[in-house]
């Protein structure tokens, strides 16, 4: 009997903590409305709260660029924090936006197109997402040798940082004054110069990359207990990593082709919604998509209203806000593993 009363129990305190996650899942989409609604009333001409909302509830007025770009790095910082285990891990500390960065200003600086003749409107965006992808591609190379753990990957990739943005200043010191310009606003991040069939590609591949990963939810949750009690569930610990670090990185890599360095969301948005919903994937994904958007919503609506008349780049504003963030998460790590 206190057996079956226990199971009761334990089946109620589930049902609990699942309507809890379901309700900070709702409680965040409400703020992402409020946030994109602040988001696109402010700007050079400003607009009532009720007629941006009259506009997006006729299919009048744009979705907001925010909402894609910050689901698409949250959740590939997500799911790289999973597979590398190491809170530390996200598209801008393994390297792939400064490789972003740098292939840009191959485009900008030497005029180098990794595309066809014809293509010209696509260079700066497929020399960004070309060198990103490189970039994960070698970390994946590296990370194959011996006695190379998740550890040790984080910092190669943070070896890499330093290396393609060394890459970066050489370029920037032989440009002319229009590149040097021209590479200076592409590395500040933009939400501005992204355009409809650009943003669609970009929602697009987060939409291919989403039923992937909610498929692979029980292994990815698994994995947070460890290799070898994954390994020990039937889990392919190795082709799982790879498969998602490949998949997540190609989502990352697209949207800062787009947008450009947008630094700390895909490190901020998965440790808020980790700390709302905890470990389980069904409820860690979502989350962090919606936490990354409201994010990166926030910082454009602070962009816009920190220095009247003046949209200050949204990669200043999100480092503002992210380096203290990456301070804190730095000292708690030290004081409890992870």
């Amino acid at each position: 009997m206190s057996a079956s009363v226990a199971l009761v129990a334990g089946r109620e305190a589930y049902r609990a903590l699942t309507r809890r996650r379901l309700g900070l899942l709702a409680g965040l989409a409400a703020l992402l409305a409020c946030t994109l609604v602040a988001d696109l009333a402010l700007g050079p001409a400003r607009y009532g709260a009720g007629e941006v909302v009259a506009a997006l509830l006729g299919l009048e007025g744009p979705v907001s660029v925010a909402v894609v770009v910050g689901a698409a790095l949250s959740v590939s910082g997500a799911q790289m924090q999973t597979v590398l285990n190491n809170p530390l891990a996200s598209p801008f500390t393994l390297g792939i936006s400064a490789a972003a960065g740098f292939g840009a200003a191959l485009g900008f600086v030497l005029g180098v197109s990794l595309l066809p003749t014809g293509w010209s409107a696509w260079t700066i965006p497929a020399n960004a997402f070309l060198c990103a992808m490189g970039c994960a591609g070698l970390i994946h190379v590296l990370s194959q040798r011996r006695g190379m753990g998740t550890e040790t990957v984080v910092l190669l990739g943070i070896a890499l940082v330093f290396s393609f943005n060394a890459a970066l200043a050489a370029l920037e010191f032989m440009a002319s004054e229009q590149a040097l310009a021209a590479v200076v606003f592409w590395t500040m991040g933009s939400l501005g110069r992204t355009t409809w069939p650009k943003l669609g590609v970009a929602a697009a591949m987060l939409a291919v990359a989403w039923p992937l990963l909610a498929r692979q939810a029980w292994a990815l949750t698994a994995l947070r207990l460890g290799e070898q009690k994954a390994a020990s569930l039937g889990i392919a610990v190795g082709r799982l990593r790879l498969q998602t670090i490949l998949l997540v990185s190609a989502v990352a890599s697209v949207t800062v082709a787009f947008v450009g360095t947008i630094g700390f969301i895909g490190l901020v948005g998965p440790h808020i919604a980790r700390m709302l919903v905890g470990e389980d994937q069904r409820f860690f994904l979502p989350a962090s998509a919606l936490a990354g958007a409201v994010v990166l919503s926030a910082a454009s609506v602070l962009s816009k209203a920190v220095v009247p008349g003046l949209i200050l780049p949204i990669g200043i504003v999100t480092a503002l806000v992210g380096v203290p963030f990456f301070f804190s998460l730095i000292l708690s790590t030290r004081r409890a593993s992870w």
